[in-house]
């Protein structure tokens, strides 16, 4: 089994950085995408960023927002900087992966995490 646990959340104000983190552990054989979805309060989850072979964002944090990997510690990063009460939601991480040579690629999600921008 995988599971992914996602840190950095806090509480910031308007134009403050966090960085979020995902890590991945378990039976792990190959990583594929990885990309960060947010649900902000009474709304849908939306997606934010994806990493792959190159980066690709929501226009509405791009420019803010940076999407990074750690390949030796299997871990996502969501770096975002210039925060607005927009970016407010539960944030959550989603890593596409094989866990054996047998398996195909599935998608395997955090919990989420808070972050809240309010001044």
């Amino acid at each position: 089994q995988v599971q992914l646990v996602e840190s950095g959340g806090d509480l910031v104000q308007p134009g403050e950085s966090l960085r979020l983190s995902c890590a991945a552990s378990g039976s792990i054989f190959s990583i594929g995408a990885m990309a960060w979805y947010r649900q902000p309060p009474g709304k849908q989850r939306e997606w934010v960023a994806t990493l792959t072979s190159g980066t690709y964002y929501a226009d509405s944090v791009k420019g803010r927002f940076t999407i990074s990997r750690n390949n030796a510690e299997n871990t996502v990063y969501l770096q975002m900087n210039g925060l607005k009460p927009e970016d407010t939601a539960v944030y959550y991480c989603n890593i596409r992966l094989r866990e054996n040579f047998r398996s195909d690629y599935a998608d395997n999600w955090g919990r989420g995490i808070q972050v809240t921008v309010s001044s």
